[in-house]
């Protein structure tokens, strides 16, 4: 069973960047498709980004699709979130998870999850 430990969120103004990491506890994280979600208050968990196992292919949701980038680096298990042009309403707890099979955009097709790291983006 795969850890998931996320870092890297803060407070930044609007325009501005972060970088999340989410590290992984297993010695197979490479067999794993690896995805980012977030939550505002009072609202459902949303997909933002996913990876495949080798990295070579991702996919975004439509309101991040040239701010943020997803990336893998296997030999370190851990899965990144780049965000640039931070925007007031991409504040959210954001969670990576991780899915054995097929990981798409819906959160009941991963597995395991990070604890979330809090995004805020002042205006």
């Amino acid at each position: 069973q795969v850890q998931l430990v996320d870092s890297g969120g803060g407070l930044v103004q609007a325009g501005g960047s972060l970088r999340l990491s989410c590290a992984a506890s297993e010695r197979t994280f490479s067999s794993y498709n690896m995805g980012w979600f977030r939550q505002a208050p009072g609202k459902e968990r949303d997909f933002v980004a996913r990876i495949s196992r080798s990295g070579g292919s991702t996919y975004y949701a439509d309101s991040v699709k040239g701010r943020f980038t997803i990336s893998r680096d296997n030999a370190q298990n851990t899965v990144y979130l780049q965000m640039n042009s931070l925007k007031p309403e991409d504040t959210a707890v954001y969670y990576c998870a991780a899915a054995r099979l097929y990981s798409g955009v819906a959160a009941n097709q991963y597995q395991y999850w990070g604890q979330g790291t809090q995004v805020t983006v002042s205006s």
